[in-house]
């Protein structure tokens, strides 16, 4: 039979305690301190760092923290042999720690620069190691240093055994084993939910707290700690992390018709509604830009004006019923007004990309919403009752409004749409990571839900891009409708989040649905065959330099003869007069023999001018040409994007409807985006017209430039 108790000697002092102790938590029991790192009050002992050396009887050193006490035991922990071994095994630790770490830099916490400053140790005598995994700043809560980690397992156990989340564990053997998150994944990209349990259990400054400038908002009541704990959707999130992200997420009330937050402003918070109901909508003039003139000639003059649809058709835009928001709710294009309710979440991509306002909230009755920066919304984002509201909204409220935007899927009953409601995958992407690759098996359907996708295909002459998509894009089908194999690779270009169709489901809706299966297949049709047109320009076209500028999918350049140019600005005094004073060409730009290509819109190969636009109103022809849709809000992102300036802002003077004054209206000045149309309505060109000089001409750049190569060649 086991004793009850058993009696051993530490240090000269004879103790009594439990059978089945360990000689660590022996000694700790009776005030005697033996240093650890990887063991803790009240964990499982590993015996990982074996700090916690022990003589035991002059025969053996050991680790205390798995050594079991047993009767009669003699052990020394301050011994001669033991604080060698100790102040070696803390030495050879020291020898690869970025000294003062993160944590010690802090907080001058450092458990394990404490113990060495204990030790006597200043400047180990070992080398530090020639391998090194540096920092993993890809959370936005939590800063990752590799080289400060000593492997106690600490992190590890924090985060299995205490939050059950199961994200960290180990990878590799010997000098090179470390921590992984998944499957060896930046810590941003897996499935870590930043509770915070790992920084709390660290012993060095290998997990830190990432401290953002400006992580506190300075408006509203700040949300305390224990406020967010009761609320259902920071249900799991950590307290530690709220406690350290104070005033990083605020309460906020708005009075009936008080403004939340306008469109076309630049913002880094996102809402959320606790109580009440707000109406979002765009307060801009649906119109296009048109510039038109009278008689012809030198001294015609031309004038922009916003056109109506009925005045201006595009055929692109027949089907289009609503306009994209960064909210879970799409604008209907006639009257664009929606409503948002309790558990709204709105201001994602604001948030998260830091683009601007995609529209103007206004509370309409008492409301009380939360606003919270973005370290605060990335948390939430990955906390599994968020994600499942944030879920069940759009499978309920927004998957039908999502999917019938889109014009081909217009005709899907409400039956199918309820069919998919429970099959549809909500999936999130950081920026950079791809979601599906070229040459893959083609097994999935997506929507945008959320963000920009970058459509790329690779060939010998490298990688061109294809598309942006945005909110109300949508990708898959190509490889689904032809061969099963991916043809090209589509990749987050920021936070992006997907609706995923699983194949089964999207070739069912094919067959139930004919005419949705050849709208698609048509859009299908369209895309291989302007992707077959680039890819013979590529291998047509062999001006390296000229491709390598970003010009190869130029549809018209005004170039300028340099031997003929006198520099006397004509032309672009011509562009402005034509244009209300606002210039659409600079005349400067890139340099081909004696040819200026000047700066005025090129149509790019990577049109970035689409990147980030927060109501989808830019984007490119399949004939490459750029346009701008009608419910352009003004914002300036694609002017501020375009690296060659050739996107203006352009004023107009309109009546709109005065929030502060209901039924009246004011005159404000609100702009649109405009880039060269060639002043379609004159014979050829203000710029070129104006020159007195011949020295400015529009011309096809395949052309022009593949005969100035030839004959350059042939001299």
């Amino acid at each position: 039979m086991t004793p009850a108790s058993i009696s051993l000697t530490i240090d000269g002092r004879q103790v009594s305690v439990a059978s089945g102790t360990t000689v660590f938590d022996a000694a700790r029991l009776n005030g005697i301190r033996i240093p650890a790192l990887c063991h803790q009050q009240n964990e499982v002992p590993v015996g990982v760092c074996r700090v916690c050396v022990v003589d035991v009887g002059g025969r053996v050193l050991t680790a205390s923290c798995v050594r079991p006490a047993e009767e009669g035991m003699n052990v020394s922990t301050t011994s001669a042999k033991v604080t060698r071994a100790r102040r070696t095994l803390v030495e050879l630790l020291m020898s690869d720690h970025p000294s003062p770490c993160a944590r010690q830099q802090q907080s001058g916490d450092c458990e394990l620069e404490i113990l060495a400053r204990a030790e006597g140790i200043e400047t180990p005598r070992f080398a530090r190691r020639d391998s090194s995994r540096g920092r993993d700043d890809s959370s936005v809560a939590i800063a990752v240093d590799h080289d400060a980690c000593i492997l106690c397992d600490r992190c590890i156990r924090g985060c299995d055994e205490i939050r059950h989340n199961d994200v960290l564990g180990r990878m590799g053997k010997g000098y090179r084993a470390g921590i992984t998150f998944d499957a060896n994944q930046p810590m941003g990209d897996s499935s870590c939910v930043s509770c915070g349990e790992c920084m709390i259990s660290c012993p060095t400054g290998a997990l830190t707290n990432k401290f953002h400038v400006g992580t506190a908002l300075h408006v509203g009541e700040p949300a305390s700690p224990e406020l967010l704990k009761g609320l259902p959707v920071f249900s799991g999130v950590s307290g530690t992390f709220l406690e350290l992200n104070r005033g990083s997420v605020v309460t906020r009330h708005f009075r009936p018709g008080e403004i939340i937050c306008r469109e076309g402003e630049y913002g880094s918070t996102a809402f959320y509604i606790l109580e009440g109901r707000a109406q979002v909508s765009i307060n801009t003039q649906i119109g296009h830009v048109k510039t038109e003139g009278g008689a012809r000639g030198f001294f015609s003059k031309l004038s922009s004006r916003l056109a109506r649809g009925a005045e201006d058709h595009r055929d692109e835009e027949t089907d289009r019923r609503t306009i994209p928001i960064d909210a879970p709710a799409d604008l209907p294009l006639t009257k664009p007004v929606a409503e948002l309710g309790p558990s709204d979440l709105f201001g994602e991509m604001t948030c998260m990309s830091f683009y601007p306002r995609s529209a103007t909230v206004q509370a309409v009755t008492e409301c009380t919403v939360l606003e919270m920066l973005r370290n605060v919304l990335d948390i939430l984002q990955r906390n599994k009752n968020f994600r499942g509201q944030i879920e069940e909204n759009y499978r309920r409220r927004a998957l039908d409004s999502h999917l019938r935007s889109v014009p081909v899927f217009a005709q899907l009953t409400p039956a199918f749409i309820d069919h998919l409601r429970d099959k549809v995958e909500l999936l999130r992407y950081s920026p950079g990571q791809v979601i599906c690759r070229q040459g893959e098996a083609a097994d999935s359907f997506y929507l945008v839900r959320i963000g920009f996708v970058k459509v790329s295909q690779t060939h010998p002459g490298g990688e061109m891009i294809l598309a942006y998509l945005g909110r109300g894009g949508y990708f898959g089908e190509v490889g689904l409708l032809g061969g099963g194999v991916r043809t090209a690779t589509c990749a987050a270009l920021d936070h992006v989040e997907v609706v995923r169709i699983a194949a089964e489901d999207f070739r069912l809706m094919m067959d139930q649905f004919p005419e949705v299966h050849r709208s698609l297949e048509a859009v299908a049709l369209g895309r291989q065959q302007e992707n077959r047109d680039r890819l013979a320009l590529v291998e047509s076209t062999p001006l390296q330099d000229f491709l390598a500028q970003g010009l190869m999918e130029a549809q018209s350049l005004l170039i300028l003869d340099l031997e003929r140019c006198t520099r006397c600005d004509a032309c672009v005094r011509a562009c402005a007069d034509a244009h209300d004073g606002v210039t659409r060409l600079i005349r400067e730009g890139l340099r081909f023999d004696k040819y200026l290509v000047a700066t005025s819109c090129r149509q790019c190969r990577d049109p970035l001018c689409m990147v980030g636009c927060p109501v989808g109103s830019i984007r490119r022809r399949n004939s490459l040409e750029v346009i701008i849709e009608d419910w352009c809000i003004g914002c300036g992102q694609c002017a501020n994007n375009c690296p060659y300036g050739n996107i203006n802002m352009h004023p107009f003077t309109v009546n709109l409807v005065d929030p502060e004054s209901p039924g009246r209206t004011r005159a404000v000045v609100k702009q649109k985006a405009t880039s060269c149309d060639l002043c379609t309505d004159h014979v050829e060109p203000s710029c070129v017209y104006a020159c007195p000089h011949d020295a400015a001409h529009r011309v096809d750049p395949r052309k022009f430039f593949g005969q100035l190569l030839a004959r350059s060649k042939g001299d």
